[in-house]
């Protein structure tokens, strides 16, 4: 089995924090979420994360005129300059300190950044400023008393406008000009929110967090101001120049040398009269404000505390959008300043605003929510509404065909998403607390979710709603859940009462109540087996129980463990069980025999991961660390294994050996990062990371946590989350797992082509070899070195150069072991190509020459996968087949329609003459 598992996408998590933009087609909402960013493709409705990830979270982001560079900045002021064609990020540089915004120029040649109560312009690298090198500063300015908080360019990318908290917005100009100025625009009652330039002009519309917004009128157009290099010229000069001309005529005529300055003095005073009067013909740069407007006053009707949060201005159309921090939203049409549209999407407040190119699409996102939505503002349509889990995401479970991922949070919400586009598709609120376990059923049908609320709810996949819900006798809390194979039962574990309860799902009824433990359940699993109905559960209270409670009830097997069981589950080949426990380690049961089979020490793979405010040595810290979730690979050979920390750890059962171990993430925004406490923060007052730095924010949340609090709600303090695996899960088809972590559902896949894994090669096996062999028509033996070589391009190549007539006698020819692993790659390659029916047959001879030969245990990857590809394969075809016929049809009905309006005209033309022949029969009797 493979292990170059890489990052490939995340979901749960829309939106983060910082700022929202378009790519320039208007097709895609791009989004930093965390320390990675997502690309959102409204037009493909699909979800990719660029393989890239900074060390702390990303707060400010834009992107080139051209689409091709984007530049983010982290909220410690490490700014990553990303090619989007390569997807990597080509340059770093640091400011040292925090940066709110940073804006590209119109023309592409230039971006600013604002730091502090700086503005810093670089050149940005690339066709269009001829400069390649990147972060080559071209000006500094430093004139704001505050805090600068936003960038605007002129059209003509000329001027710069900065606003900053010390409620001004101050204009400079990048080169230098004669008529020019620097200018502030003072008139604001509360900090600077945006400023955008008017198109074709250097009018400014500024607008503040109270609500207030002015608009300035500049006395100068675009083409007024006068460059330094051609202001008029001075004529000084040039009669300085005559008069060092004609000093030996002046010599001649004996003029004294006093005569001489005098008459310069005169000259030089008429010339700089005449040059004041020709500069005065143009007008000084300046601003005249032409009006105020309030636009606080209508969310304020509801909210009396909202304030303005963010803005955009769409210049082509002239429309203003404006958030607010109770959730509303306003669109004004400008100069007149009318409302044109509002609605209010949640109660929290609107970080970020951006309009797409053509102004038609809005992007809204809200921090505290995870919330991202696309507008369309005409037609009052999402094209986009995405919202991960409020807080941690607690569980996730795949279904049988890898295609649905199912999840929990702590918001007593579950979400389903679709693995392919990385969209959720369908949230259920039903619960009223947090989930704490989801499964899927073995058909498909329905996902079961169990809450601390008391309740197991039961979902129907294919008409998304609740249609069963499970109770117990007396109030619990349920902890975990499972459902059996045939998908008929369903069992749930308590955490305060120590008790197991089964339901049947058909008519929703209690079973059986089975008692045994003395401590919280900490999980159970059904045996994957059809022919088995073997349920097993771990507990607090060090004991591992083995049940058959459809056939005997009550009655179990107890088998001790070391420790507290936190974690169990079955091995798909139904005849082993993992249990993890508190000690950090991973025990290997028999259930026939209720033996110990192997233990894993899993302890020091962990890593400790000390907390800043933690008091205690990372070594002490690492003796409380534990495995929390478990999960066997497809084959069952393997072992994934997750907890407290930011590790996942993939094991071989029989050697007990670690395989591969994961760091899901470097964001040092989050705690428990590392495993010593920076010395830069120790002091002799104690460590910095407890004095609380509140901020002037909406809410006025702080920087640390309760004593005591580890999980958040919405009215904690918790503002720097510990990293946390809480749940993990493989893939039934072994291309990738899921891993529920404090980011969100991090999706981990083997990509094609990134590992060279041969399978019984030999030396005369060569890419070339296999070409020769196609060439010479040895179809049978290009295959068998191409499969060997295992390289997969290659594979396609040679399989799509065989003949028709032939694949029935090179597939009896094969061997098993060819077969088994030819199943997977016509899985793949019917993904990916447009030879669909070639594919198919391939697939049906495998299937009716080989079908009991394969052994479906072992090929269960393969097979989950092909079924997948079929699915999803039959979806696409039938949307097409459905578009051509309803499209014949229409065309049909157009026919019918044009026939039947050519008839009626015939008749009626027919009627015309006739009417025309009897007037003329008519006229002739009359002039007879």
């Amino acid at each position: 089995m493979k292990f170059a598992y890489k990052f490939n996408n995340l979901l749960g998590a829309a939106y983060k924090k910082g700022n929202l933009i378009f790519t320039p087609d208007g097709n895609s909402v791009i989004s930093p979420v965390s320390n990675k960013i997502n690309v959102f493709d409204l037009r493909n409705n699909k979800i990719s994360t660029l393989p890239i990830e900074s060390r702390f979270n990303y707060v400010a982001l834009d992107l080139s005129p051209n689409g091709c560079t984007l530049v983010a900045i982290n909220e410690e002021g490490e700014a990553h300059m990303i090619s989007l064609i390569s997807q990597t990020i080509v340059h770093t540089y640091r400011f040292k300190g925090k940066v709110r915004c940073v804006k590209f120029s119109p023309d592409g040649k230039h971006f600013a950044v604002c730091k502090e109560n700086n503005a810093f312009v670089f050149k940005a690298p690339g066709q269009f400023s001829g400069q390649y090198n990147a972060f080559v500063m071209e000006r500094v300015y430093h004139t704001s008393t505050d805090e600068t908080t936003c960038l605007s360019w002129s059209t003509d990318s000329r001027l710069l406008a900065v606003g900053s908290k010390d409620m001004s917005v101050k204009v400079y100009a990048l080169d230098k000009f004669a008529n020019f100025r620097i200018i502030a625009l003072r008139n604001h009652t509360d900090s600077i929110v945006q400023c955008f330039f008017e198109k074709g002009s250097y009018d400014l519309i500024t607008i503040s967090k109270n609500g207030q917004m002015c608009v300035w009128e500049c006395n100068l157009n675009l083409n007024d101001l006068i460059p330094w290099d051609k202001a008029p010229p001075r004529k000084k000069q040039k009669v300085e120049e005559e008069v060092e001309d004609n000093v030996d005529e002046l010599k001649v005529i004996e003029q004294t040398e006093l005569e001489i300055t005098e008459a310069l003095k005169e000259v030089s005073l008429e010339v700089e009269n005449e040059t004041k009067e020709k500069v005065d013909q143009k007008n000084h740069f300046s601003y005249k404000k032409l009006d105020r407007h309030y636009l606080a006053d209508e969310p304020r009707k509801d909210d009396r505390e909202a304030v303005l949060t963010s803005a955009d201005y769409h210049i082509d159309s002239k429309i203003l959008v404006t958030g607010f921090s109770n959730g509303s939203f306003f669109i004004h049409e400008m100069p007149d300043v009318n409302l044109v549209h509002s609605l209010k999407i949640s109660n929290e407040k609107i970080t970020s605003i951006a309009f797409n190119g053509t102004g038609d699409w809005i992007a809204l996102g809200c921090s505290d929510l995870g919330q991202l939505l696309v507008w369309e503002w005409q037609s009052e349509t999402y094209i986009l509404k995405q919202q991960g889990h409020a807080n941690n995401t607690s569980c996730v479970s795949y279904s049988n065909d890898g295609e649905i991922l199912a999840s929990g949070g702590e918001d007593g919400k579950v979400k389903l998403w679709n693995v392919n586009t990385g969209l959720c598709f369908i949230t259920f609120n039903e619960h009223s607390s947090a989930v704490t376990s989801v499964a899927f059923s073995g058909n498909k049908k329905f996902v079961v979710s169990a809450s601390v609320d008391g309740t197991v709810r039961a979902y129907d996949v294919i008409r998304y709603r609740n249609f069963r819900t499970f109770t117990s006798p007396r109030p619990v809390q349920f902890a975990c859940v499972a459902v059996d194979v045939s998908g008929e039962f369903v069992a749930a574990g308590a955490q305060d009462v120590f008790e197991i309860y089964l339901w049947s799902v058909k008519t929703g009824k209690l079973l059986e109540v089975l008692c045994g433990h003395e401590g919280p359940i900490g999980s159970l699993d059904f045996n994957p087996l059809p022919t088995s109905s073997t349920l097993v559960s771990v507990s607090w209270d060090k004991t591992l129980r083995i049940w058959d409670a459809i056939e005997k009830g009550s009655a179990h097997e107890t088998i001790d463990i070391t420790s507290d069981g936190i974690c169990v589950v079955f091995n798909p080949n139904g005849q082993e069980v993992a249990v993890a426990t508190l000690d950090s380690h991973i025990h290997i049961f028999e259930i026939k025999t209720a033996s110990q089979i192997t233990t894993i020490e899993g302890r020091y793979d962990l890593g400790s991961g000390k907390s800043d405010t933690d008091l205690i040595s990372s070594k002490k810290t690492l003796e409380a660390k534990s495995f929390t979730s478990l999960c066997y690979s497809a084959d069952g050979e393997y072992l994934i294994a997750g907890g407290q920390s930011k590790n996942v750890c993939i094991y071989n059962v029989k050697e007990k050996l670690l395989v591969k171990k994961f760091e899901i993430t470097q964001n040092r925004s989050l705690d428990a990062m590392d495993d010593f406490i920076n010395r830069r923060k120790l002091t002799e007052f104690g460590n910095l990371a407890l004095v609380e730095e509140r901020e002037n924010r909406e809410g006025g949340p702080v920087s640390i946590r309760l004593p005591g609090v580890r999980k958040g709600d919405m009215a904690a303090r918790v503002h720097k989350p510990e990293v946390r695996v809480f749940c993990l899960e493989f893939s039934p088809t072994g291309q990738q797992w899921a891993a529920a972590t404090t980011e969100g559902i991090l999706i981990y896949s083997l990509k094609v082509g990134i590992v060279f894994d041969p399978w019984d090669l030999q030396i005369g096996i060569t890419p070339a070899a296999v070409r020769n062999a196609v060439q010479e028509e040895k179809f049978m033996e290009a295959l068998t070195m191409a499969m060997k070589l295992n390289e997969t391009n290659l594979i396609q190549e040679s399989l799509e150069s065989i003949p028709l007539k032939d694949v029935e006698l090179i597939i009896n020819t094969l061997s098993i072991q060819y077969v088994q692993r030819l199943l997977l790659i016509l899985a793949e390659a019917l993904g990916t190509s447009r030879h669909v029916e070639y594919y198919l047959i391939w697939i049906q001879c495998i299937l009716s020459i080989h079908g009991p030969s394969i052994k479906i245990q072992k090929n269960m990857p393969a097979i989950l996968a092909l079924e997948k590809v079929l699915v999803r394969r039959y979806q696409e075809l039938s949307k097409i087949c459905d578009h051509n016929k309803y499209t014949m049809q229409y065309i049909s009905r157009l026919g019918e329609v044009a026939q039947k309006k050519s008839k009626e005209l015939t008749d009626v033309q027919m009627k015309d003459e006739n009417e025309s022949d009897s007037d003329n029969e008519d006229l002739f009797e009359v002039y007879e």
